[in-house]
């Protein structure tokens, strides 16, 4: 397979897919898919000592380490295939193979274990499937791996959903108080939200100080996973050390928007104190 053209092509795909051709991007993307997986079946081989990735930044990569204790040598494939196969997941729903876009999206899945956007969509094509178990397995996954607050609050409303149709009304509203809590622009969470105004399941009926008993009790957490937080926030000093201040902006308000200003200033302060009591180590041990 040749490598360095796969970013252009994937380019041309999505091209074709906004300009209305979904049968040629299918097309096109089907034939790198069978490219890397020849590539990959030839010089990526899977150990108990490698696995091989592509993490689209050292971001998932730091992530992945923290939340999965994977102990193997992670391997950069040197290719964003994530992309490749979130990419045929969609044109395949544009043109109605639903059963590609499952195998395309497990794909997505497994180079990009981080991937909550892919998590959650292919939970959405389990749920159509009527797999509810795979459905709030795949949503449940993104407690732990939400980076991005969208995919939290989208989390929060399937599971409300489906509280509202066991017949746990106070669990449900609790669901959907603690998405509301996160401020996001998600329309998933929005609509859940419009329609359980007035209803035995309206967020206003709980408060926050119960939202975090109700969910505990089905097993839920009530916000983000703060080591994510601690890995944006890492990557965040980095990225400000080698004066990449876009980036080192981007990461500190994605970490603030998951856990709130207080808990991100809270968990930085701890960050730098390991740092300082890291030199002052190797201060120590030099003398």
């Amino acid at each position: 397979m040749e490598q360095t053209g796969l970013t252009d092509e994937l380019d041309r795909a999505e091209g074709l897919m906004v300009q209305g051709q979904p049968d040629a991007a299918v097309e096109l993307l089907a034939r790198l898919a069978e490219d890397v997986e020849e590539y990959v079946d030839k010089n990526c081989p899977t150990t108990d000592e490698v696995q091989w990735f592509s993490f689209p930044a050292i971001f998932e990569r730091l992530a992945y380490r923290r939340v999965e204790n994977d102990p193997r040598e992670l391997r950069d494939v040197g290719e964003p295939l994530d992309r490749l196969y979130g990419d045929l997941a969609l044109a395949s729903v544009q043109v109605g193979d639903y059963g590609e876009a499952v195998e395309a999206l497990k794909c997505a899945v497994r180079w990009n274990p981080m991937d909550c956007g892919s998590r959650l969509n292919l939970a959405d094509l389990f749920r159509v499937n009527g797999n509810m178990q795979e459905y709030l397995a795949l949503t449940y996954s993104v407690f732990e791996r939400a980076s991005d607050v969208r995919h939290l609050a989208r989390a929060f409303a399937n599971f409300a959903g489906w509280f509202e149709t066991s017949e746990k009304p106070r669990a449900a509203a609790a669901a959907l108080h603690a998405g509301r809590m996160l401020g996001a622009s998600d329309s998933a969470l929005d609509a859940a939200l419009e329609q359980a105004t007035g209803t035995d399941h309206d967020p206003d009926l709980v408060s926050d100080a119960e939202i975090g008993e109700l969910l505990g009790n089905e097993g839920l957490p009530d916000g983000a996973n703060a080591e994510i937080a601690i890995c944006l926030l890492m990557c965040a000093g980095d990225a400000a050390h080698a004066d990449e201040r876009e980036l080192a902006a981007s990461l500190t308000l994605r970490a603030r928007d998951l856990v709130g200003e207080p808990a991100a200033r809270a968990l930085l302060e701890l960050i730098n104190a390991d740092e300082d009591e890291g030199e002052e180590d190797g201060s120590d041990a030099a003398h």
